[in-house]
């Protein structure tokens, strides 16, 4: 269970991370925005990054080997990094939908969820 209640956090921490990193770039053409200098977007980014915090300190924690969680501290980082290039391919295709993913994109996330793999391999 702490598993799923990791991963979830991770997901959740990771959709937030997302929008602070790359919302912003929208930000020109969303009414009300427009103007917004960099100051300001960077406020609005970090509001949105504590948000991102909330779940992703939790999801470590519970995760842990250390604190009775199932994951070792190699394993959560390459966990979260995967679900980070998840969240970051459907955000992507969904929000800036003038991108687009190439076959070496595609073959490099493959070699990532490889990683995943042989890092997970006991």
């Amino acid at each position: 269970m702490r598993s799923l209640y990791t991963i979830l956090l991770l997901v959740c921490s990771n959709v937030f991370m997302t929008l602070a990193w790359y919302g912003h770039l929208k930000f020109a053409h969303m009414k009300g925005f427009e103007k917004l200098g960099l100051p300001a977007i960077i406020l609005i980014s970090w509001g949105i990054a504590l948000l991102e915090y909330c779940f992703q300190v939790p999801a470590n924690r519970i995760g842990f080997q250390g604190n009775g969680g199932p994951f070792s501290l190699v394993e959560l980082k390459v966990l979260q990094e995967v679900i980070t290039l998840v969240a970051f391919m459907i955000f992507t295709l969904l929000v800036f939908r003038n991108e687009s993913f190439r076959w070496n994109h595609l073959v490099g996330f493959g070699f990532l969820v490889l990683a995943v793999y042989f890092v997970f391999k006991k």
